[in-house]
């Protein structure tokens, strides 16, 4: 399966970050996660640095449209094939930018996605 990076990720079972790593690796995804604080969900680590991941095919955004500003470039480094704005991530700047970077963006909810075999 190809690989996914969840940006927002949190340990808080009751966040919707949480639960999409919980679902991807449920699906055996590949998973890796960056958020504010180190911690773990599962067997995924979440790293608090923006490390140079290899071979991401979808970011998953849970991150407000201001705080996705300081993470434009770093997510066009690393030519993920798609980028999911999850609900209340919606950011058509960044839509653009990344259309302009030949990334493809996707307005949907990861969870819908994965629970109805779209994703």
């Amino acid at each position: 399966m190809k690989k996914t990076l969840v940006i927002g990720a949190s340990t808080n079972p009751n966040r919707y970050s949480n639960i999409a790593i919980k679902r991807l690796r449920g699906r055996e995804i590949k998973t890796v996660a960056l958020g504010l604080r180190k911690g773990k969900v599962l067997d995924v680590a979440i790293d608090n640095e923006k490390l140079p991941y290899k071979k991401v095919d979808t970011i998953t955004l849970y991150l407000n449209p201001k705080r996705q500003e300081e993470y434009y470039n770093y997510i066009i480094s690393l030519q993920p094939k798609r980028v999911i704005f999850n609900p209340g991530t919606e950011n058509y700047e960044f839509v653009k930018l990344l259309k302009e970077n030949n990334i493809e963006s996707e307005i949907a909810c990861t969870l819908v996605l994965l629970s109805t075999n779209q994703y």
